[in-house]
């Protein structure tokens, strides 16, 4: 048989790695519509610097996926400790996660952490959004001081009306560890990203490369055109913008879900469906700046509703072959919505904020000293579980799952997956395919 995979993310050449040496399939059809094969894990140049839509870094709950991430990259790894802060108020830095370091919080908002929590009348009840699973576990201080006006500004969205999915793995901490946290004693939390790899050269695409160098002949590799229409009788049969005709007996597809429906005959339901899911873009900035700033520290949260940004990391931690002697590198991350205020911003404006911003973290005393600026957009970044995330989400699913397409990947499957997941996801996909055949 043959399958046919739509998207050269790593999604799809995961799943191709996984399943290109079962006996019964005879071909794997790879379809890209860009030039270039990566999706959300290419990395990008600037002043001979690598960085990604991200940054990404390589950590898993899931010791077979790391273990092979790790083989795959061979002498090609940095292993690397957390070093996070969040820029709180009057610039000061706090270990993240926030309830980690309480006692370097004033002592008004200390002692509002530490009492809310510890005397929390939420921690009864079943949260039904994220605002409540906030207050749940973390008490009303945590939440209003950190948690949601960090989680508003990077969802543009009110946390009422997202949903548990994403946050409700995220484990209560014990009391023991916020009372040492704000007596003065710093604890650790989500610890299977306290060390991560990242590789020595050549940014997060390197690992999707090894991925792409491992598949065999049966795989087609189609790059830089877009589908027509996908029509299934039989077999499914997908139409190129050349008409060229490609058919399978399967579809794994990772092109956006809200998409699909595009391409294929739907129905009123699967069109109100798909057009209700709901996502954000994202704005990567890169500067370099004269001398070293912000010390041994790789990512930065910025809660400040007043500044544009969100997160800033500083790229000279990864490794000597993301920095230079004199400078440092940072990747700026905005998050944006089509038509809301910060897309309709010119370039000039968005610069200006982020330099007001930078001066405002004091990583920047003289724009003199910002030597090099650079801007990308990516219109596809973050998964937004809204309250009708997983209704709208399972009834899109089943209905193309019907006619043999199976939803992969962040976008295909419409969830927030990391590149961890991502592949990890494809290996379950691909045992569960190898049962079927």
């Amino acid at each position: 048989m043959n399958i046919i995979i739509l998207g050269g993310g790593i999604s799809g050449i995961s799943l191709a790695y996984f399943i290109q040496n079962f006996e019964k399939i005879k071909k794997i059809y790879i379809i890209e519509k860009d030039k270039k094969l990566g999706g959300l894990l290419r990395s990008y140049k600037f002043d001979n610097i690598h960085y990604d839509v991200g940054p990404h870094i390589i950590f898993s709950k899931h010791k077979e996926i790391l273990d092979l991430n790790e083989k795959l990259l061979g002498k090609n790894i940095n292993r690397l400790k957390r070093s996070n802060k969040i820029i709180y108020k009057n610039n000061k830095l706090i270990k993240y996660p926030f309830e980690n370091e309480l006692y370097k919080l004033p002592n008004e908002d200390k002692n509002f952490a530490l009492n809310t929590f510890l005397n929390n009348p939420f921690k009864t009840y079943n949260p039904e959004n994220m605002n409540q699973f906030f207050l749940k576990t973390f008490g009303s201080g945590i939440t209003s001081l950190y948690l949601n006006p960090y989680n508003q500004k990077i969802w543009k969205f009110d946390t009422s009306f997202l949903d548990t999915q994403m946050v409700d793995r995220i484990p209560r901490p014990p009391d023991s560890d916020i009372i040492k946290s704000a007596k003065g004693v710093s604890t650790e939390g989500y610890k299977h990203q306290l060390y991560f790899l990242y590789p020595k050269q050549g940014g997060i695409e390197s690992l999707f490369d090894c991925y792409l160098k491992e598949l065999n002949k049966k795989i087609i590799i189609i790059k830089n055109k877009k589908i027509k229409s996908i029509v299934k009788k039989k077999e499914l049969t997908v139409t190129l913008e050349n008409n060229k005709k490609i058919k399978g007996d399967y579809i794994f597809s990772s092109i956006p879900l809200n998409n699909l429906y595009k391409y294929i005959k739907t129905n009123d339901e699967i069109i109100k469906s798909s057009n209700q899911l709901l996502y954000n873009s994202i704005k990567i900035i890169v500067v370099k700046i004269k001398n070293n700033i912000a010390g041994k520290n790789f990512a930065f949260m910025v809660p400040d509703p007043k500044i544009i940004f969100h997160r800033i990391s500083k790229l000279n931690f990864l490794g000597k072959n993301y920095s230079q002697k004199g400078f440092t590198y940072f990747q700026i991350e905005i998050t944006y919505r089509k038509g809301d205020q910060i897309d309709k911003l010119s370039k000039n404006k968005l610069k200006e904020k982020i330099i007001d911003g930078l001066k405002k973290i004091k990583f920047l005393n003289d724009r003199k000293n910002l030597v090099k600026y650079e801007e990308k957009s990516f219109n596809y970044a973050y998964v937004i579980y809204d309250l009708n995330h997983r209704k709208n989400v399972d009834n899109l699913i089943k209905f193309y799952k019907e006619k043999n397409i199976f939803c992969i990947g962040r976008w295909g499957s419409w969830e927030y997956l990391n590149s961890d997941q991502v592949i990890f996801q494809s290996q379950n996909f691909s045992s569960l395919f190898k049962k079927k055949l």
